[in-house]
């Protein structure tokens, strides 16, 4: 459905590092970059996810409500993903990382913010 997610941020080099971090924990390479509008890329064969400071030049902010999730291969990478990204500058929130039972069947998640204010989760569909 996606092609590709982009998220703004002030910090570029912060939120780079941060989402290095988090996605090596789910098996992902590190960003590539920066382009030349000072993004850095982290891409797969399902799609594409970029951070940067805005084009139009405004601070970058998250969007209130907004959720992108990361899919992980099983419940401990969905706890590395937490940690790493919480070592790497990144906020917990919501509750702790584990399996919650709900509409959508039995999914294992960990929620954080990045450097920027942005709502990032690694999630794992049981079954």
């Amino acid at each position: 459905m996606f092609t590709h997610i982009t998220v703004g941020a002030n910090d570029v080099e912060a939120s780079r590092k941060f989402y290095d971090a988090a996605l090596g924990a789910l098996g992902h390479e590190p960003g590539s970059g920066p382009d030349a509008k000072g993004r850095y890329w982290w891409r797969t064969r399902m799609g594409a996810f970029a951070v940067g400071k805005p084009i139009d030049g405004e601070p970058a902010c998250h969007a209130n409500g907004g959720t992108i999730g990361f899919g992980a291969r099983d419940g401990e990478m969905v706890q590395a993903f937490h940690d790493a990204g919480v070592a790497a500058g990144g906020t917990a929130i919501e509750d702790p990382p584990g399996e919650r039972t709900g509409a959508f069947g039995t999914l294992n998640l960990a929620y954080l913010r990045d450097p920027s204010g942005n709502k990032v989760c690694a999630v794992h569909r049981a079954g």
